[in-house]
């Protein structure tokens, strides 16, 4: 979907048309898997790169097999740039899953966004497929007071600016559009991922200097983001795991968190779910950051000054006004949990914020 396209949607056109929006209820059971090459495997052995199609669009990504394994997460006491919430080093015990190749773009993100999936099909430019019926249940954000990407670009570029409940809610779209499980990956998978097999500061070293043949960061960026892809990637295929935009992780940000988890054996798959509105963990660095920011253990943690100048009350549940530097990128594991847990990935784990979705379920503010 071109840039022209992407920015065509008339915004009071739909302000109104999501003012009185009611969400339908899901069917019962699971959306059926649309079938995509290379996208099922019987074991990890199997498991291969393929390019996922979002139905009733044309937007595509690539997804890319990370290997299970176990990793030393966190950084050394001497690295340089070292943060005390890198530490102590732990081993963690990960299960094979996919991971984009990129950070999810405007393409893929603006069809749940401003609801073209749905505009499209309404104007007959677009085929309605089985999923619909479970993806347009899915809540989706209220429209922007300005375009989200500030002039920086769409068409190739990385979606940004919205708030980590904004990108958990996306997955479940595209799991509802798909039939296949995505979510956001956890902080330790994303840091495994992008370490990728390296113990080093970087996924390419240790030196800084290196930085501008793999990342978009403050010596190169020229003060903004840029398309996706076009710097070289890391070991294992994944491009902008350093810089361009931070990306959102599962977790709650603690500084202590790492000194819970067991010393003496691997943690295995740990997570720390959130519980608080804030704050929660962004990895990677971005186009704004320096270096020390965009090494493999850095860790940040949102804040409430990343919506400051949103001039709702109560502020957006969908948008951070001030952070245009704030992404993700999806997974999707070998071995999706029960469906009975999957809402856990998705849906809001803060009270505050889930009731405002529930209002705004119902056509209320």
């Amino acid at each position: 979907m071109r840039a022209h396209l992407l920015r065509s949607v008339p915004l009071l056109s739909l302000l109104l048309q999501q003012a009185t929006a009611r969400y339908p209820e899901a069917p019962p059971g699971l959306a059926p898997a649309v079938p995509v090459e290379g996208a099922d495997a019987a074991g990890a052995a199997e498991m291969q790169r393929y390019t996922e199609v979002i139905p009733g669009t044309s937007a595509r990504f690539e997804m890319v097999p990370i290997p299970g394994g176990s990793f030393l997460m966190g950084s050394p006491d001497d690295e340089p740039g070292r943060n005390t919430d890198e530490g102590p080093r732990h081993r963690v015990e990960l299960a094979p899953l996919w991971m984009g190749a990129c950070e999810v773009g405007w393409n893929e993100y603006q069809p749940f966004q401003l609801q073209l999936d749905r505009q499209l099909r309404a104007a007959g430019k677009a085929e309605a497929v089985e999923q619909d019926r479970w993806a347009d249940a899915v809540s989706r954000p209220t429209p922007p007071y300005v375009p989200m990407d500030f002039e920086m670009g769409v068409d190739g570029f990385p979606a940004i600016s919205m708030t980590q409940f904004a990108a958990r809610q996306y997955t479940k779209w595209l799991s509802m559009k798909t039939g296949r499980f995505y979510r956001l990956p956890s902080e330790a998978e994303w840091e495994y991922a992008c370490r990728a097999g390296t113990t080093t500061a970087y996924s390419f070293g240790d030196d800084p200097k290196a930085l501008e043949r793999y990342a978009w960061y403050f010596d190169d960026s020229e003060d903004a983001y840029h398309p996706v892809g076009k710097k070289a990637p890391n070991p294992w295929g994944l491009f902008d795991m350093h810089g361009n935009v931070a990306e959102w992780v599962l977790d709650a940000h603690a500084k202590d968190f790492y000194g819970t988890l067991p010393a003496d054996a691997p943690a295995v798959s740990p997570v720390n779910w959130p519980t608080e509105a804030y704050p929660h963990v962004v990895r990677g660095g971005s186009w704004d950051d320096d270096p020390e920011r965009l090494r493999s253990a850095a860790r940040r943690g949102s804040n409430k000054g990343w919506k400051i100048q949103d001039p709702q009350v109560p502020k957006s549940i969908w948008y951070l006004t001030d952070a245009r530097f704030v992404g993700f990128r999806v997974v999707r594991p070998l071995v999706p949990p029960p469906p009975e847990q999957w809402a856990r990935f998705w849906e809001a784990d803060v009270a505050s914020i889930r009731e405002v979705y529930e209002r705004q379920r119902h056509g209320e503010r």
